[in-house]
């Protein structure tokens, strides 16, 4: 009877307690990202191997990556690297695609491949028991895949139509404009190939592509897992990657990027419903002191329900349904963008509640706890991420693809941690500037270009 009389008087005196629920509740900071043991080593024909021991589940997680993915492409042929990857593992000189397919079934296995911007990466997850046969098979496709005519043909036809679809929508063709503005001659300017360019993919072009970029010194093959001993485990790699003929890397193609500068480009959509709003330029690399100040920037402006553009322009006034800002790091610089999508009657105020919220960034410091909450998000999205086989894979071989320190991650949690109010500011005014930022609307220009023109010269486009 005491206890029950206890635990009634506690919780009335909980319940009479003033709950401020206007305000989120304190988070402690998170610690440091500590990173496993990592073994590596390199074979002789130039393959590096990194080899990290997980053995909560009996799983490894296999991850190659091969420095270039689409910048690899030719001018003429942007979309030959993402095509190599869709059909890496359609048919071998061992294997068909369907012989393939039942190897890897038989071992509960998954394999797949993708090409982005600056790597062709082919990543999968086997049990641990089959690691040997999983290699065998993974050193199948990238060294032996024999691209068979029909499914060229195939994939190509299917391709053609997902472009026609992507490009169907406005964000498509903002976001592809941006990237040509910002980027110019780099060949990050190319975010997705054309139905001309995908027609005249050959066979004998993706070949080329395999046995120039697909090699051993341009390449890092990571396992994470329940791993046996690691002299095993490196003599079944030896088996699968071993005699891969060493090749000559060649250099990656970039160029000079164009200075940033303001611009505003209006693609005239007749009939859309909606006005797409894309605005950006490039920054800096990942190494660079002003990374850090510039994601954690971002992140307040516009990552998630709780950024300063999410709440203004879409829970205050109404303007739009999302708007959003992200800084996606590159191999050679970054990429700072903002995003939204208004009616053609909120249009004017829209752009003036834009600029609003990238001139107070540069303007005026964050308080103390909007900062505090950005800081903890991004180290929580951080350390989830790198809580599974495959966040630990992806992010290692991507870090020694370009050249970055395994430390990064460690050092991620402090460096975004150690982000001050007045980097903040000072950051935000040299990089979100509207002086240096090109400007992408799509929508009716009959409709909407006398008020885009009050914001400044504006060049009009059709729509592809």
């Amino acid at each position: 009877m005491k206890s029950f009389l206890a635990i009634l008087f506690l919780a009335s005196a909980l319940k009479a307690q003033t709950v401020d629920r206007t305000k989120m509740p304190d988070t402690a900071p998170l610690a440091p990202f500590k990173l496993p043991v990592i073994r590596e080593s390199k074979l002789p024909n130039g393959l590096t191997v990194l080899l990290v021991r997980d053995n909560r589940i009996p799983l490894v997680t296999f991850r190659l990556l091969f420095a270039g993915g689409g910048r690899l492409d030719p001018a003429s042929q942007p979309g030959l690297a993402e095509t190599v990857a869709s059909l890496l593992k359609e048919g071998t000189a061992k294997r068909s695609s369907r012989q393939f397919a039942e190897d890897l079934a038989a071992i509960g296995g998954s394999l797949d491949a993708d090409s982005g911007t600056d790597a062709l990466s082919v990543f999968g997850t086997v049990l641990s028991e089959y690691t040997s046969q999983f290699l065998d098979l993974s050193a199948d496709v990238v060294r032996n895949a024999l691209f068979p005519q029909d499914e060229i043909d195939l994939r190509k036809e299917n391709r053609v139509q997902e472009l026609a679809l992507q490009r169907s929508q406005s964000a498509t063709l903002a976001d592809e404009k941006l990237h040509r503005v910002i980027f110019g001659n780099h060949p990050y300017a190319r975010t997705l190939p054309t139905p001309q360019s995908i027609g005249s993919i050959e066979r004998k072009d993706l070949i080329a592509y395999r046995d120039r970029y697909l090699t051993p010194g341009n390449a890092v093959l990571v396992l994470v897992g329940d791993l046996v001993s690691e002299p095993v485990l490196l003599s079944w790699i030896r088996a699968g990657f071993g005699s891969w003929p060493q090749k000559p890397v060649p250099p990656l193609p970039g160029g000079s990027l164009p200075k940033p500068a303001r611009s505003i480009t209006l693609i005239d959509r007749p009939g859309s419903a909606q006005i797409d709003i894309h605005l950006g330029r490039h920054t800096v690399k990942r190494l660079d002191p002003d990374y850090f100040p510039l994601v954690v920037a971002s992140t307040i402006l516009g990552g998630g329900a709780s950024s300063r553009l999410f709440v203004n322009i879409r829970e205050k006034q109404g303007y739009a349904y999302d708007a959003s800002a992200h800084h996606m790091g590159y191999r050679d610089t970054s990429l700072f963008n903002v995003s939204t999508q208004v009616r053609d009657e909120v249009l004017e105020p829209a752009l003036h509640a834009l600029s609003a919220e990238l001139d107070r960034m540069g303007k005026e410091p964050v308080s103390a706890q909007e900062l505090s909450n950005m800081k903890n998000y991004l180290n929580g999205v951080f350390v989830l991420g790198l809580a599974s086989q495959d966040g630990v894979a992806s992010q290692l071989a991507a870090l020694k693809t370009n050249g970055i320190p395994n430390s990064y991650l460690e050092q991620y949690v402090t460096k975004i941690r150690s982000v001050e109010p007045d980097q903040i500011q000072r950051t935000a005014a040299k990089y979100f500037s509207r002086d240096s930022n090109a400007v992408v609307i799509v929508g009716d220009a009959s409709k909407i270009q006398k008020t885009v023109e009050k914001f400044g010269k504006v060049t009009v486009e059709k729509a592809n």
